[in-house]
């Protein structure tokens, strides 16, 4: 274990239960989040991959244009 994650657990435990289960909800679900993001992420590498091939294959046909952001992305 880190430094950083002892003194941040450390802090932690200083806390009333309640605002310690909170932390602890909070920190495993983003472990959760990134653990979730990460098997997304790989099984899509695929698809991903087919994707970069057919935007090269475009760009190197001239087939693309430089991001206008007034036009790409209009707000009011």
């Amino acid at each position: 274990m880190t430094q950083l994650l002892k003194r941040a657990f450390a802090e932690a435990s200083k806390l009333p239960d309640p605002e310690q289960d909170a932390f602890a909800s909070l920190l495993l679900a983003e472990l959760d989040s990134k653990r979730r993001w990460a098997q997304a992420f790989a099984s899509t590498q695929d698809q991903l991959a087919t994707l970069a091939d057919e935007a090269l294959r475009e760009f190197e046909a001239g087939e693309t244009r430089p991001m206008d952001l007034r036009r790409d992305f209009p707000h009011d």
